[in-house]
């Protein structure tokens, strides 16, 4: 089991927030402190010219409704994983170590509706993979399956 600081359950840690937000598997459970980006103006600049990102940080992209997902570095400086998550708070896809400033289109599912970008290779050590579920306060709905209460 992973076990790391941010963890969601250390120091009972468990209420929803919307500058935080919470990824569980089998294996691992973690919060991040997040930036929530969800006007197509925020969504548009992301981490663009940022040098770095806190360890538990990252950028939530919230669209309207779910759709096929296309990322890509252009401006970005650090790299990143992206997680890409359905309407129902499932991760579909991870893509590791995207390269910064590259602008090769990356694909993440044609059924997604939030993007969580976070610190390359953070992923993979925190065991977040796809079936992994998703919780935050912008994820709603009477499908989703770990919602805040």
């Amino acid at each position: 089991m992973v076990l790391l600081l941010g963890l969601t359950s250390a120091h009972g840690a468990t209420e929803c927030a919307p500058d935080k937000i919470d990824i569980r598997s089998d294996n691992s459970s973690v919060r991040f402190t997040t930036e929530v980006v969800d006007s197509p103006e925020l969504r548009a600049l992301g981490l663009m010219n940022r040098e770095s990102m806190g360890m538990f940080a990252g950028m939530l992209f919230v669209y309207p409704d779910p759709q096929p997902m296309r990322f890509w570095m252009r401006n970005t400086l650090i790299p990143l994983d992206m997680v890409f998550i359905d309407a129902q708070g499932v991760v579909q896809h991870v893509h590791e170590n995207a390269i910064p400033l590259d602008e090769t289109t990356i694909f993440g599912g044609n059924d997604i509706q939030y993007v969580f970008e976070i610190n390359g290779g953070l992923a993979r050590t925190l065991e977040i993979a796809v079936g992994s579920e998703v919780r935050h306060p912008s994820i709603s709905g009477p499908e989703v399956i770990w919602a805040c209460d």
